[in-house]
């Protein structure tokens, strides 16, 4: 799976939350992180649509 992809699609989720914020709040580090763990849950879960892995785990993030 692409990780870039999914790191942009990461950045496109918290722009829904955070729209008037210009920069991410959060590091690097845990965008890598986060990449990473959606990796692992489609891997785990091949039937599961990317576009929800990506916005259970950013709001998993956030509200955690």
């Amino acid at each position: 799976m692409e990780k870039k992809l999914i790191i942009k699609m990461i950045k496109n989720c918290f722009k829904q939350y955070y729209s008037e914020v210009a920069s991410l709040p959060m590091s690097s580090e845990d965008l890598e992180e986060l990449a990473e763990q959606i990796i692992q849950i489609k891997e785990e879960q091949p039937a599961l649509d990317l576009y929800e892995a990506v916005n259970d785990t950013v709001y998993e993030f956030l509200t955690g």
